[in-house]
């Protein structure tokens, strides 16, 4: 077990925090890419480009994600529990997967006109991306200063807060000002996909916590 007193003095293998730190820049990556996405195609300029990027970070944190689990089993001593990394690196693939499955939304079902409020949650999750980043780049001197990761976690619950009232605004007005029914399916599919990214960002804070807890 990790918390064995043998294993405290035994060398702890250094190379998951590149590893998850790869896995932030991708997760920088895409909500950069999707921000991007949702102005230029209101702006109505060619957007295919965007989704094919956003597709192609995707694949490559899917590959992050598969290192950092081929080196778990590899691996005879971790920084911190298996099942934390397992689930750090399993949540943050997750809000790639996420951001993603935005994308891909906003592609097939081409709305007549994007929301307010889906320029408001690209921000937001843009915001969360890089806090995640922040938070996952101070793991490796957590046992010295736990504060820097604390405050990224508190950010996060506040940005899923400020998510959740977004997007409960989009789901009061959309019933009024928008009459066509399958436009609304649209939009408020595209919303709940883009509200939950920010969910999978608030469950990574929650995991960190736990490691905080367990490690500082």
């Amino acid at each position: 077990m990790n918390n064995s007193f043998f294993n405290r003095f035994m060398p702890k293998e250094p190379k998951f925090f590149p590893l998850l730190n790869s896995l932030t820049d991708v997760i920088v990556k895409v909500a950069d890419l999707l921000q991007e996405y949702v102005n230029k195609k209101a702006e109505g300029k060619d957007t295919e480009e965007y989704y094919k990027n956003i597709k192609e970070e995707e694949r490559n944190g899917d590959k992050i994600t598969i290192r950092i689990f081929d080196e778990l089993s590899l691996s005879f001593i971790t920084p911190f529990d298996r099942e934390d990394i397992h689930d750090l690196t399993n949540n943050l693939d997750d809000i790639i997967d996420a951001i993603n499955s935005c994308a891909k939304r906003i592609m097939l079902y081409n709305p007549k006109e994007l929301p307010k409020e889906v320029f408001e949650l690209t921000k937001i999750i843009n915001d969360c991306a890089k806090y995640l980043k922040e938070s996952i780049e101070q793991l490796n001197i957590l046992k010295k200063n736990p504060k820097h990761i604390k405050h990224c976690c508190e950010a996060l619950h506040d940005l899923e807060n400020e998510a959740d009232d977004v997007y409960a605004q989009f789901i009061m007005r959309i019933f009024t000002d928008e009459k066509n029914a399958i436009e609304i399916i649209k939009l408020k599919d595209i919303m709940y996909e883009l509200e939950k990214t920010t969910d999978c960002a608030e469950h990574v804070s929650k995991i960190l916590k736990t490691i905080i807890v367990k490690n500082a």
